[in-house]
């Protein structure tokens, strides 16, 4: 027997995560759209998408999912001030579509906006998700173990999925070997984060989990679509303003760059999801203990 499993958002400093807090960015270009992309469905379970999002970001999001009253992201903790993850998802959706211009998705809450849930609402949504046709689903989420051995439910729920759905998760943000879950299961591509160092090489990020059971990485330092609103940490003097951009650091978002080029590389070469990541995994630039970095 198990304990049940509290789940957390792998993005920035929360509850004691070591990546970072986002911060305001300048607005981002809209990619250019790749009409072959519309067929790719990919699913995003995180804290929700924002109540405006396709309005706000609409060169990112008009017209690519279907709006959902369940789907949206509370994102406010009180007035215009934001919860420690509120906007995760949305963040998480920019960078798909970045790396995939034009590609669908279907954006489930599986995570309050603090960055917490659990892995019953989890396995539900995965089920959910696995009976509507997706080609992708993207996890930038995970718990640890009491004893390092897989949450029982998760790994059910994953395996049960249709064999064509390639899911990719985060490693973590705790900068340790310890397998996180579900990225460290053999059905799950689990991603790493890297860093561009001083001399413009590419290394391990110092905050990301890592181990043999880690597929591939990718660099965890982004810009993308977010909320406006203000945030601020519980003891800061005063608030951060954001207005519908950010910069946030974490393997939460080193895994949805993958996500993206894995659907990006299914229209490119006409080929399925699977192959798709496996020649994303076959790249010449691995990193032990990292895997394959993917631009």
């Amino acid at each position: 027997m198990q304990p049940h499993h509290v789940i957390v958002g792998h993005g920035g400093l929360v509850m004691g995560n070591p990546g970072d807090r986002p911060y305001p960015a300048d607005p981002v270009s809209a990619p250019k759209f790749d009409e072959r992309l519309k067929d790719v469905r990919v699913g995003i379970i995180d804290t929700g998408i924002s109540q405006g999002a396709d309005s706000d970001h609409s060169d990112w999001f008009g017209g690519r999912y279907a709006k959902e009253a369940d789907d949206v992201d509370p994102a406010y903790s009180s007035g215009d001030n934001f919860a420690l993850q509120g906007g995760h998802g949305t963040f998480v959706a920019g960078v798909i579509q970045n790396a995939a211009p034009g590609v669908t998705f279907d954006p489930e809450v599986g995570l309050d906006p603090n960055g917490f849930g659990d892995e019953e609402q989890l396995c539900r949504k995965i089920t959910e998700l696995g009976k509507k046709k997706i080609n992708l689903l993207n996890l930038s989420l995970g718990c640890f173990t009491e004893d390092d051995i897989a949450s029982e439910p998760l790994r059910r729920t994953i395996e049960a999925l249709p064999a064509d759905i390639v899911v990719v998760a985060s490693a973590g943000n705790q900068g340790t070997q310890r397998p996180s879950w579900p990225a460290a299961l053999c059905r799950v591509t689990a991603v790493a984060a890297a860093q561009q160092e001083r001399d413009g090489s590419i290394g391990p990020a110092f905050y990301s989990n890592w181990g043999h059971w880690v597929d591939a990485c990718a660099i965890g330092n982004r810009a993308s679509t977010y909320l406006k609103g203000e945030w601020q940490l519980p003891g800061e003097a005063a608030a951060t303003p954001f207005a519908l951009w950010a910069e946030w650091y974490g393997t939460s978002f080193a895994a949805p760059l993958v996500t993206g080029r894995i659907a990006a590389t299914m229209v490119s070469d006409g080929i399925g999801a699977a192959q798709a990541r496996d020649k994303l995994l076959s790249g010449p630039e691995l990193h032990p203990g990292y895997g394959v970095f993917v631009k």
